[in-house]
């Protein structure tokens, strides 16, 4: 069976995730380009499909409901997507339709969320609320950094340049994303020096200091780490 994806009279419901491009089509005219778009990010393909259920697909179908100039605009039916999974989300409309031969150019520009997709992210365990709360800083900016050089510090010169920063006036430091667990700077190593140069900050200062460590590894060891940081 075939689809027809462009309607310019669609109007969108609250409950739908609409999706922005800009889009330079490939010798072709934008709105079959548009329309292959809306077919490879949901419940088409490349080709005509015989295994189509026609009352399914009415139902699922995305709608092409505004193109202007170069900017495509495509309704998604909420139904599409498994709440609480951006993956699936992201596979969805920024996947394989970038790899599609019909498309010169291709951009995501941007999306909008309805409330019952956004309500099953958790979202952060605290928020900015609860990191004043945690630090007892009600006004001014929290203060951040990143220890420097990012490869090549010790543990201890690591946990040592954290102090500084924290007496210093910093409220937060967190590892730089490339210092894991390395040969010249362990990660348990450096977790337990450098909490305990901030609880040194924290009874010189009087003031509540955060520290950030990187877990990122595959997933059972950045579990691992993860519960090593709780229990430290």
């Amino acid at each position: 069976m075939s689809l027809e994806y462009i309607d310019r009279k669609y109007k969108p419901n609250k409950s739908e995730l609409i999706a922005e491009y800009s889009l330079e089509p490939n010798d072709i005219p934008i709105e079959k380009a548009a329309g292959y778009i809306a077919a490879e990010s949901s419940i088409g393909t490349w080709t005509e499909l015989s295994t189509m259920n026609e009352k399914i697909a009415n139902t699922l179908k995305p709608h092409v409901f505004s193109i202007k100039n170069n900017t495509v605009k495509i309704a998604y039916p909420i139904d599409l997507f498994e709440k609480g999974n951006m993956p699936q989300i992201l596979s969805s409309l920024a996947g394989n339709i970038f790899g599609m031969k019909l498309v010169k150019n291709l951009r995501l520009e941007d999306i909008s969320f309805p409330k019952e997709i956004m309500n099953s992210f958790k979202g952060p365990v605290f928020g900015i609320k609860g990191i004043r709360k945690l630090t007892g800083v009600k006004i001014r900016p929290l203060v951040g950094t990143v220890v420097k050089p990012k490869l090549g510090l010790t543990s201890e010169q690591y946990s040592e340049i954290a102090y500084n920063s924290w007496y210093g006036g910093c409220d937060i430091v967190n590892d730089d994303e490339n210092l894991t667990n390395l040969p010249f700077n362990k990660f348990n190593e450096r977790v337990t020096r450098t909490l305990k140069t901030r609880d040194r900050a924290e009874r010189i200062t009087g003031e509540k200091k955060i520290y950030i460590p990187n877990i990122t590894a595959e997933t059972s060891e950045m579990i691992k780490r993860a519960n090593f940081v709780k229990s430290a």
